[in-house]
């Protein structure tokens, strides 16, 4: 293997899929390691986890004192050595509401979501307005790449059908 091969493959995000909700519309491991790739600035190490109102009350309610089921939660783990590490649970039954309510395709919901938490994983947060300016900025530019409308728009914004 080559110099260039090894550090191509040493980039590679390393992605596990586990589908603990049921139901249609849920991502394949092919599109959760494609937007992993495109949110992903080095290598890593990520299990996404895809769950039912239940377990996703239960993590929100233990890691974040909030007692709801949210759509997602990032869980950073050690990042030694360059590495990124950690967990992203979606919650199925949350994303289908929203992606109902918001006039989105279930994909491009949870291709968002993930491009959400994993930008989360790597440090980047919303709490105040100019991070959260930059966070939808930089979310908005890769699901574009990714050919996704822009996530924010409202309905009927003509960026809402073209990225």
């Amino acid at each position: 293997m080559t110099a260039v091969a090894r550090h191509a493959a040493a980039r590679r995000p390393a992605i596990t899929l586990q589908l603990a909700a049921r139901g249609r519309g849920l991502p394949t491991p092919a599109q959760v390691r494609r937007w992993a790739a495109a949110a992903l600035a080095r290598a890593a190490e990520v299990t996404v986890r895809i769950v039912g109102a239940a377990e996703a009350r239960r993590l929100n309610r233990a890691y974040r004192g909030r007692d709801y089921a949210t759509n997602v939660l990032s869980f950073p783990y050690d990042s030694g050595r360059g590495m990124l590490r950690g967990d992203i649970v979606l919650c199925a039954p949350v994303t289908r509401r929203e992606a109902r309510a918001q006039g989105k395709t279930l994909e491009a919901h949870f291709a968002h979501l993930i491009v959400h938490g994993l930008l989360h994983l790597q440090g980047h947060d919303h709490e105040r307005p100019r991070e959260a300016a930059r966070m939808e900025a930089l979310e908005k530019k890769l699901l574009a790449k990714l050919g996704y409308a822009d996530p924010y728009a409202a309905p009927g914004d003509p960026r809402r059908t073209h990225p």
